[in-house]
Protein backbone atom coordinates (compact mmCIF):
# COMPACT_ATOMS: atom_id res chain seq x y z
CA UNK A 1 0.00 0.00 0.00
CA UNK A 2 1.21 3.58 -0.96
CA UNK A 3 2.38 5.70 2.41
CA UNK A 4 0.58 9.25 2.74
CA UNK A 5 3.44 10.47 1.07
CA UNK A 6 3.62 8.78 -1.76
CA UNK A 7 -0.47 8.88 -2.80
CA UNK A 8 -0.18 12.81 -1.63
CA UNK A 9 2.78 13.32 -4.40
CA UNK A 10 0.33 13.48 -7.45
CA UNK A 11 -1.17 16.10 -6.28
CA UNK A 12 1.74 18.15 -4.31
CA UNK A 13 3.60 17.86 -8.34
CA UNK A 14 0.15 19.50 -9.96
CA UNK A 15 -0.13 22.17 -7.64
CA UNK A 16 3.74 23.16 -7.71
CA UNK A 17 3.73 22.99 -11.69
CA UNK A 18 -0.02 24.76 -11.64
CA UNK A 19 1.73 27.30 -9.44
CA UNK A 20 5.10 28.29 -11.27
CA UNK A 21 2.86 28.34 -14.28
CA UNK A 22 0.44 31.08 -13.00
CA UNK A 23 2.88 32.99 -11.23
CA UNK A 24 5.27 33.19 -14.34
CA UNK A 25 1.86 34.63 -16.32
CA UNK A 26 1.33 36.89 -13.58
CA UNK A 27 4.51 38.39 -13.96
CA UNK A 28 4.86 38.01 -17.66
CA UNK A 29 1.91 40.28 -17.38
CA UNK A 30 3.13 43.24 -15.82
CA UNK A 31 4.61 46.31 -17.22
CA UNK A 32 2.92 44.94 -20.85
CA UNK A 33 2.30 48.39 -22.99
CA UNK A 34 -0.62 46.13 -25.25
CA UNK A 35 -3.49 43.70 -24.47
CA UNK A 36 -2.72 40.63 -22.60
CA UNK A 37 -2.98 37.58 -24.74
CA UNK A 38 -5.10 34.83 -23.17
CA UNK A 39 -3.46 31.39 -22.39
CA UNK A 40 -5.34 29.47 -25.49
CA UNK A 41 -3.91 32.56 -27.87
CA UNK A 42 -0.08 32.47 -26.75
CA UNK A 43 -0.64 28.73 -27.11
CA UNK A 44 -2.14 28.76 -30.83
CA UNK A 45 0.48 31.02 -31.39
CA UNK A 46 3.11 29.09 -30.27
CA UNK A 47 2.25 25.78 -32.37
CA UNK A 48 1.47 27.80 -35.39
CA UNK A 49 5.72 29.07 -34.79
CA UNK A 50 6.47 25.93 -34.67
CA UNK A 51 4.26 24.58 -37.70
CA UNK A 52 3.75 27.35 -39.85
CA UNK A 53 1.22 26.78 -42.11
CA UNK A 54 -1.03 24.55 -40.01
CA UNK A 55 -4.76 24.05 -40.76
CA UNK A 56 -7.11 24.96 -38.18
CA UNK A 57 -8.33 21.30 -37.54
CA UNK A 58 -4.65 20.08 -37.01
CA UNK A 59 -4.16 22.91 -34.73
CA UNK A 60 -7.04 22.00 -32.81
CA UNK A 61 -6.19 18.32 -32.44
CA UNK A 62 -2.95 19.44 -31.24
CA UNK A 63 -4.20 21.45 -28.77
CA UNK A 64 -6.91 19.45 -27.51
CA UNK A 65 -9.52 21.94 -28.42
CA UNK A 66 -12.92 21.85 -30.07
CA UNK A 67 -12.03 23.18 -34.22
CA UNK A 68 -15.01 25.72 -33.53
CA UNK A 69 -12.75 27.03 -29.87
CA UNK A 70 -9.69 27.28 -32.79
CA UNK A 71 -11.52 29.04 -35.47
CA UNK A 72 -12.56 31.88 -32.58
CA UNK A 73 -9.02 32.34 -31.38
CA UNK A 74 -7.87 32.64 -35.10
CA UNK A 75 -10.49 35.43 -35.73
CA UNK A 76 -9.83 37.30 -32.62
CA UNK A 77 -5.72 36.47 -33.56
CA UNK A 78 -6.11 37.81 -37.38
CA UNK A 79 -8.41 40.91 -36.01
CA UNK A 80 -5.50 41.36 -34.13
CA UNK A 81 -2.74 41.32 -36.21
CA UNK A 82 -1.15 38.41 -35.19
CA UNK A 83 -1.90 35.58 -37.56
CA UNK A 84 -2.05 35.38 -41.36
CA UNK A 85 -4.90 32.88 -42.61
CA UNK A 86 -4.75 32.36 -46.22
CA UNK A 87 -6.49 29.23 -48.51
CA UNK A 88 -4.68 26.11 -48.89
CA UNK A 89 -3.50 26.05 -52.51
CA UNK A 90 -3.60 21.76 -52.03
CA UNK A 91 -7.60 22.35 -50.36
CA UNK A 92 -9.32 25.75 -51.46
CA UNK A 93 -11.65 24.92 -48.29
CA UNK A 94 -8.91 25.20 -46.06
CA UNK A 95 -7.27 27.38 -44.21
CA UNK A 96 -3.60 28.03 -43.48
CA UNK A 97 -2.31 29.50 -40.40
CA UNK A 98 1.32 31.79 -40.54
CA UNK A 99 2.86 34.39 -38.07
CA UNK A 100 2.93 38.06 -38.49
CA UNK A 101 6.09 39.84 -38.00
CA UNK A 102 4.64 41.41 -35.23
CA UNK A 103 3.57 37.73 -33.40
CA UNK A 104 6.98 36.92 -34.09
CA UNK A 105 8.29 39.78 -32.21
CA UNK A 106 5.61 39.75 -29.02
CA UNK A 107 6.47 35.54 -29.01
CA UNK A 108 10.46 37.16 -29.10
CA UNK A 109 10.02 39.18 -26.60
CA UNK A 110 7.76 36.92 -24.24
CA UNK A 111 10.51 33.58 -24.64
CA UNK A 112 13.12 36.13 -24.02
CA UNK A 113 11.20 37.55 -20.61
CA UNK A 114 9.93 34.00 -19.73
CA UNK A 115 13.44 32.69 -19.66
CA UNK A 116 15.12 36.07 -17.84
CA UNK A 117 12.41 36.09 -14.90
CA UNK A 118 13.07 32.13 -14.59
CA UNK A 119 16.72 32.10 -15.00
CA UNK A 120 16.77 34.95 -11.75
CA UNK A 121 14.92 33.09 -10.24
CA UNK A 122 17.08 30.00 -10.80
CA UNK A 123 19.73 31.53 -9.84
CA UNK A 124 18.72 32.11 -6.52
CA UNK A 125 18.40 28.93 -5.32
CA UNK A 126 21.42 26.89 -4.20
CA UNK A 127 23.25 24.40 -6.33
CA UNK A 128 21.57 21.62 -4.79
CA UNK A 129 18.46 22.52 -6.15
CA UNK A 130 18.86 24.09 -9.31
CA UNK A 131 20.93 20.67 -9.89
CA UNK A 132 17.54 18.68 -9.03
CA UNK A 133 15.54 21.00 -11.33
CA UNK A 134 18.12 19.79 -14.06
CA UNK A 135 17.88 16.08 -13.40
CA UNK A 136 13.73 16.55 -12.77
CA UNK A 137 13.66 17.90 -16.64
CA UNK A 138 13.96 14.67 -18.29
CA UNK A 139 11.12 13.07 -16.05
CA UNK A 140 9.28 15.89 -16.88
CA UNK A 141 8.84 16.03 -20.41
CA UNK A 142 8.20 12.62 -20.22
CA UNK A 143 5.34 12.81 -18.03
CA UNK A 144 4.23 15.70 -20.77
CA UNK A 145 4.17 13.16 -23.32
CA UNK A 146 2.00 10.62 -21.43
CA UNK A 147 -0.32 13.05 -20.33
CA UNK A 148 -0.30 14.21 -24.49
CA UNK A 149 -0.53 10.63 -25.98
CA UNK A 150 -3.45 9.86 -23.29
CA UNK A 151 -5.42 12.97 -24.36
CA UNK A 152 -4.92 11.90 -28.14
CA UNK A 153 -6.08 8.51 -27.11
CA UNK A 154 -10.05 10.22 -26.20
Amino acid sequence: MASRAESDFPEELADALVRIQRLIRRRLRGGLTLPRLRGAEVELLRLVEGRPGIGISEAARALHLAGNSVSTLVNHLVRDGYLIRETDPADRRAARLLLTEAAEKRLGDWQRRRAELVGRHVARLDEADREALRAALPALRKLAVTLHEEAEET
